[in-house]
């Protein structure tokens, strides 16, 4: 195992060198270790590369602010390694990773496995919310849910040093990189770009889990034209741990029928998509070269098509800012009469000035605040208010804003916001039991 710079990830391998490499991509939360129980079985026929994200398992916490900044890192991490070609499985954030490095850079994954995954993981707003709940609480609250999110009762409640070990695996993660983690699963969405998935591709799902169910997994084996389904019975979010002889048992069949080698050169059509189970699985014909060909047929970008008009830009930051629930809302509400203002401050307020680079966000919601205690605009107070949590405003920075609007706006205007933020911050700091 290595710790390594800022660019790349603290990793360990297992199993012989001279075997292919299998790489294993852990859940947002926990380390490699979840993996353990899959590792006697894997490294009979693979070298098993295993990594931490930032900060988790003691990792330097450097934190990676997309899904696409952490696959880089990893590769980066490879190439020092030498490492060019390999398969890959990943749960959840980790099977994210998987499905990023698929479609960015196919001609390194030879084979894919994505297990309690999803095209997009629940709502941006959901993974916004987790963070503000870390910048203020911590990961306690966080840490205390796990079990429950990860693991059927029945397993929870006999395996209680499990149970232990997941919670403190939680609260030992870098807060930081746990926040910068939750913002990356909120822009992560890839349901457009599922068919330029071109690996053989095992969907793995637990047949209870309620974090990322059997709908998302049907999702992505309906978007991945070489895909497959397994359900495993018994097992909630972290399947690998709640069931490891039935994943492993998937994952070295899956691998052993599908790796792809770069030098063969047929390739046959997609095979039919039946739901598997552990030990029903059937092999199915290799399909070579797909992530090269695929990467070749890409069609080239035209040039000179930029749009220059801010609205997408505007409500991409809007939403982002807003959340999606407050957005939507307003769009839904918007009628002839008021679209048109939908429309101009979706395009100026959101996509001018909140999209100039001058000021970070954290800055623009300091300002935001002070001028609509100002103008004694408490509804809208309330939702940027909201935004300010979002943008990585603390409730005691929040206080200090309207503290100094005290001073510069008139003490009646303050004692006003107060009120409004105080209930705003309680409602969204306060842990979801």
């Amino acid at each position: 195992m290595s710790e390594t710079p800022m660019n790349t990830l603290q990793y360990r391998f297992d199993g012989p060198e001279e075997a292919p490499v299998l790489i294993l991509g852990a859940s947002l939360g926990t380390t490699w270790h979840m993996w353990d129980r899959q590792i006697p079985d894997l490294t009979r026929h693979w070298r098993v590369f295993r990594f931490d994200m930032p900060g988790h398992g003691g990792a330097p916490a450097h934190p990676c602010g997309s899904v696409g900044e952490l696959a880089e890192r990893l590769l980066a991490t490879l190439d020092e390694l030498g490492v060019r070609r390999f398969g890959y499985a990943g749960c959840a954030f980790g099977g994210a990773i998987g499905a990023e490095l698929a479609l960015r850079h196919p001609e390194r994954v030879a084979s894919l496995a994505l297990i309690a995954a999803s095209p997009r993981f629940g709502t941006a707003d959901e993974f916004r919310q987790r963070g503000v709940i870390v910048r203020s609480n911590g990961l306690d609250p966080i840490a205390r849910s796990a079990p429950e999110r990860w693991f059927t009762p029945g397993f929870a409640a006999a395996q209680p040093a499990i149970t232990d070990w997941a919670v403190q695996m939680v609260r030992t993660t870098d807060p930081g990189c746990y926040i910068a983690a939750c913002e990356a699963l909120a822009a992560f969405d890839v349901r457009a770009e599922l068919g330029r998935i071109g690996v053989p591709t095992l969907v793995l799902v637990g047949s209870e889990d309620q974090v990322t169910g059997q709908g998302e997994a049907r999702t992505l084996v309906a978007g991945i034209p070489d895909s497959r389904l397994a359900v495993v019975p018994g097992a909630s979010h972290l399947a690998p741990v709640e069931q490891p002889a039935a994943v492993t048992d998937l994952l070295v069949r899956h691998f052993s029928t599908a790796w792809q080698e770069a030098h063969q050169a047929a390739i046959t059509p997609p095979p039919v998509k039946p739901v598997l189970s552990p030990k029903s699985m059937t092999p199915t014909a290799p399909v070579a070269a797909v992530a090269e060909i695929a990467a070749a047929v890409q069609p080239e970008a035209v040039v000179g098509t930029v749009r220059n008009d801010p609205y997408e830009a505007g409500m991409k930051v809007r939403r982002e800012v807003l959340g999606d629930a407050h957005v939507d809302r307003a769009l839904a509400a918007a009628d002839d009469f008021s679209g048109d203002f939908q429309e101009l401050i979706t395009r100026y307020a959101w996509g001018e000035v909140w999209n100039r680079p001058g000021l970070d966000r954290r800055s623009r919601s300091c300002v935001t605040l002070t001028a609509l205690v100002a103008g004694g605009h408490l509804d809208e107070l309330a939702f940027h208010t909201r935004a300010a949590l979002r943008n990585g405003l603390t409730p005691a920075e929040i206080k200090e804003v309207l503290l100094q609007a005290a001073v510069y706006c008139g003490v009646p205007a303050a004692n006003s916001a107060f009120k409004v933020a105080q209930a705003v911050i309680l409602e969204e700091t306060t842990p979801q039991e």
